[in-house]
């Protein structure tokens, strides 16, 4: 058996009590391409940022060819080993191809620019990855799989045969897929190895001949992927553990009236999606993170416009691209990132759990302090919100408070529908189960209520759950449901 190319061995990686990885593992042959797969929090990014030398594990060993991982602050030694392709592009978009290639290291004659060698180096290097693009083509034209091969190519100028590819397909449509693909199998021929990360398990099988799968910050399995069935692949990045639990799911009411009425909404994201929700009935919107099942989401919020489609909130026409017309229409909205969309962190916990309501507050554009106050004291007891009062600092809170008041600004409007995306991320166990039991009250209150989440946990509380592969509905499941179905649906595996 050949000299594993890269070998990990007990990678352990912490951020203060966090433990991203427990124990990573990844052992890849040269010239063949190795899937890594595992459900978000996995720890698979962790685990590349550890190969790729953008971070040291706290405990375990990285080797390639047999030899020790350089140390962190030689970059060149990092690049002439390994080296990342992500899904945004590391490319500067208003240079060409060539600039890009050989960038901080043009070629140069008495201390200026040869751009005349600049562009034969740059074709030459094309050439010999049979990479077809225009050296002098401004990169920011390019189509998005031709960015990657440039981002690839740059790699292996450098000397690196060992290439991450980061979720490569998330922005490219079926046939510039097979095209990648074709790329991928034709660079292999040629001696370069790939790491494959993608959340479409359909995929794995088409272009790896190798799988590691990690779950809960572990290393779980590697195998040959032709010996790998995929329901065995999704059952272990599901746990059969997980897969017994509960669920939950409140079920509403077969015929109660309903609210929020969807009909062929289109745009770059997502693409003839028909969707109804009724009077107090929760439905999850569940998908990768190409799927589109944000964008739909957020587009009911009003921050997206749809390029087609209609829908109607009680009867009436919802109005998109406006956030401030979603919120009289009868809309309230847990953005995804509570920093950047959720909270104004200059004001107090009072101010922002108000936001929304403000005109309820006083008259002629004025606002009532004291009504203020007590309108926000009483979300702070309604949502459990440990803080010392309306007045304290928001940024003072802990990331769980913090959301709690985010929440408590989206109820704060009595909204008809309610819109959560990721409500549940980055906040503890008692902060969670306390913002699921909103979700519960503000359903038995009557409130149609979308939720968008990559948590199992938080998609169990619904009715239903929507899954969305390249932004198209391909499955609807109904409470009780189990995890490796419905991680079967979201990774694009076809049971039948």
């Amino acid at each position: 058996m050949s000299t594993p190319l890269v070998a990990a061995e007990g990678i352990v990686k912490r951020y203060g009590p966090t433990v991203a990885l427990a124990d990573g593992r990844l052992t890849v042959l040269p010239g063949e391409s190795h899937a890594l797969v595992g459900r978000n929090g996995a720890g698979k990014s962790t685990l590349v940022n550890v190969l790729t030398g953008l971070q040291a594990p706290d405990a375990g060993t990285v080797r390639f060819d047999g030899e020790p991982a350089p140390s962190l602050g030689d970059r060149d030694a990092w690049r002439r080993r390994v080296a990342c392709v992500y899904q945004k592009p590391t490319v500067v978009p208003e240079l060409t191809v060539a600039e890009n290639l050989f960038l901080n290291r043009q070629p140069t004659g008495r201390g200026v620019i040869s751009w005349r060698r600049l562009r034969r180096q740059a074709a030459e290097l094309l050439d010999t990855w049979d990479v077809r693009v225009d050296p002098e083509a401004r990169t920011a034209d390019l189509r998005v799989e031709d960015r990657q091969m440039v981002e690839i190519a740059r790699a292996l100028s450098f000397g690196a045969r060992f290439i991450v590819l980061d979720e490569p397909t998330a922005q490219l449509d079926n046939r510039e897929i097979e095209r990648l693909f074709a790329r991928m199998r034709s660079l292999q021929d040629s001696g370069v190895t790939f790491l494959f990360i993608s959340h479409h398990l359909q995929e794995v099988y088409e272009v790896c001949q190798t799988v590691t799968v990690l779950r809960d910050a572990r290393w779980i399995t590697t195998a040959p992927v032709a010996d790998l069935p995929k329901a065995a692949l999704v059952e272990a990045m599901a746990g059969e553990s997980v897969a017994e639990q509960a669920v939950h799911g409140g079920g509403a009411e077969t015929g109660a009236p309903v609210l929020l009425e969807a009909q062929g909404l289109s745009s770059p994201a997502y693409e003839g999606v028909d969707l109804i929700v009724r009077r107090g009935e929760v439905v999850g919107l569940a998908g990768s993170s190409g799927s589109g099942k944000t964008e739909l989401a957020e587009s009911f919020a009003g921050l997206h416009t749809p390029t087609g489609g209609t829908a109607r909130l009680g009867g009436e026409k919802l109005p998109f691209g406006d956030v401030r017309a979603a919120l009289r229409a009868g809309v309230g909205c847990v953005p995804r990132d509570r920093h950047e969309q959720g909270l104004v962190s200059g004001l107090s916990i009072g101010d922002n759990a108000t936001l929304s309501v403000l005109d309820r507050l006083g008259r002629a554009g004025f606002v009532s302090t004291d009504a203020r106050r007590r309108f926000a004291a009483e979300l702070i007891e309604r949502l459990d919100i440990h803080a010392e009062g309306p007045d304290q600092p928001v940024s003072d809170l802990s990331g769980g408070n913090a959301q709690k008041v985010v929440m408590a600004r989206a109820l704060a409007s009595d909204p008809r529908l309610l819109v959560l995306i990721n409500p549940t991320a980055g906040v503890d166990v008692k902060s969670k189960e306390s913002l699921l039991a909103r979700m519960d009250s503000a359903r038995e209150d009557g409130t149609a209520i979308l939720v968008v989440s990559d948590e199992l946990d938080d998609l169990r509380r619904c009715d239903r759950v929507l899954v969305l592969f390249h932004g198209r509905v391909v499955a609807e499941h109904p409470a009780g449901w189990r995890d490796h179905e419905l991680i079967a649906s979201i990774e694009g595996v076809d049971h039948g």
